[in-house]
């Protein structure tokens, strides 16, 4: 190979500029075929979606076509001007999200994207509620919110959660972030220097681990299981590494769908507060249970100041809306406002009212109950096709995905070619993996494909799998 792929570079543009460089001296010429993504993906040392991003890419700029089944050649091109072979810009260096290739390639059959269908999403009353806010606040497109979020707002978010978990808290303790994935990029500046040890759950959410790897923490991991946390590991890490937080998500875990018992939610405040190591509680999938309501947070036995909880609601109502909140005592908060004042001068103030008017109806239980049985009967549909393969899952009673185990013959990266050429998506393991070595290991997510798309897509992916 005459040119190498560093990983502190964009991959994919660097793939495409590697096709390009090749095509303008003649070694690829008009009509021959590109290797394929897998061979491709060898020879740079790069992940096969990185090179199908970058060949996707190409063909979208008309630099190769793609015959079906057969892949991709070389397209008779126009002569190649000054500007095109110009060096890129790059960046000095950008820590990637490991999720954002698998969600920019597409698929009928998304396993991957733990999003709600956006036919089950209340978007004709939302609608309703546009209107009633620029009757309510004529000024708001011409109106900045405040940095720690719309007050009216925070009230209301204060009043349901003193009312629901019977816990002290003020409007005061209360940031609204535009989504959990900014709130957790606020608290990695406002509390991670470089070489900071941070303990995460093996696996984790993936987003939260590129978060803190670019803030330069050094990161422990801790395993959970259907029944939660070995405590035991728990206090030796926090013990041995004395880390400078816990980030973890406790109710209907991503990506496994684990909740953790709430005699350990307690335990787990006594032991940061023993070894003043903050926790940091991501709850994205409160409201989506099936059967019986979750523990409360973490959040509500803490008295020592030692939580920091984000609560997420736009998912399962307007993803678009991106409303988040984050719950913590004083000096905390005051570290994440100086940090969110950096970043933008406060949430869209439109959305917030959005939300609140949506948040304060009683069409938002109605939606949520109707919600969970619809997604229920989705993961059931799931379940059904994935259970004559002998594939192991712990079935959870809420939120978005299934971890399935694959047998230990079959590596999801070998998987992934073959899947998208099927249009099937969904995330390898080693992506939720801090150690990067969960390789039999898939997520799937049955909430953004219907269920006629769970059964089409289940049943091709055990097919390509030799079941």
């Amino acid at each position: 190979m005459s040119k190498a792929v560093h990983q502190s570079d964009f991959l994919f543009k660097q793939v495409y500029d590697y096709v390009i460089h090749r095509i303008e001296r003649k070694e690829w010429k008009e009509h021959d075929k590109l290797p394929s993504v897998r061979k491709m993906a060898a020879d740079l040392k790069v992940h096969r979606l990185t090179v199908l991003k970058a060949y996707q890419l190409l063909k979208e700029h008309g630099k190769v076509y793609v015959k079906d089944k057969s892949g991709y050649f070389v397209q008779a091109c126009e002569k190649t001007t000054p500007e095109m072979i110009d060096p890129p810009i790059l960046a000095a260096s950008v820590q990637k999200n490991h999720l954002y290739d698998i969600h920019q390639t597409p698929g009928l059959f998304n396993f991957s994207q733990a999003l709600i269908d956006p036919n089950l999403l209340p978007n004709h009353f939302l609608s309703d509620y546009v209107k009633k806010v620029f009757d309510l606040y004529p000024k708001v497109l011409a109106t900045y919110s405040t940095v720690q979020g719309d007050e009216e707002l925070r009230e209301a978010l204060t009043n349901y959660f003193m009312n629901k978990y019977k816990t002290f808290l003020g409007a005061e303790d209360v940031m609204i972030t535009s989504g959990s994935q900014q709130a957790i990029h606020l608290i990695s500046q406002a509390f991670i220097k470089p070489r900071d040890t941070v303990l995460f759950e093996r696996p984790s959410y993936s987003a939260a681990i590129d978060i803190f790897r670019a803030q330069g923490a050094h990161i422990v991991t801790v395993d959970i299981h259907a029944e939660g946390y070995d405590l035991e590991q728990v206090e030796a890490c926090m013990k041995r590494y004395k880390p400078r937080l816990f980030y973890l998500n406790p109710t209907f875990h991503n990506p496994t769908g684990y909740t953790v018992p709430a005699w350990q939610r307690k335990k787990l405040v006594d032991l940061a507060e023993k070894y003043r190591c903050l926790l940091i509680e991501d709850d994205a999938y409160h409201d989506i249970y099936f059967t019986q309501a979750p523990p409360s947070p973490i959040y509500t036995y803490d008295t020592a100041g030692t939580v920091i909880y984000i609560r997420s609601f736009c998912k399962y109502i307007s993803p678009g809306l991106r409303i988040s909140a984050v719950i913590c005592q004083s000096p905390l908060i005051r570290s994440l406002l100086a940090a969110k004042s950096l970043a933008d001068n406060g949430s869209p103030l439109l959305n917030q009212k959005i939300f609140l008017h949506y948040f304060l109806s009683l069409r938002m239980q109605q939606h949520l109950e109707k919600l969970r049985i619809a997604l229920q009967i989705r993961k059931e549909i799931m379940e059904e096709e994935l259970s004559p393969t002998g594939w192991q899952w712990t079935c959870p009673n809420g939120g978005l995905n299934l971890w399935v185990k694959l047998p230990e013959h079959l590596s999801t990266e070998w998987l992934v070619e073959p899947c998208i050429e099927q249009s099937i998506s969904f995330v390898p393991g080693v992506v939720c993996d801090p150690l990067k070595q969960s390789s039999s290991w898939i997520r799937l997510s049955y909430s953004y494909v219907n269920e006629i798309q769970i059964r089409e897509g289940i049943r091709r992916l055990v097919k390509i799998a030799g079941y």
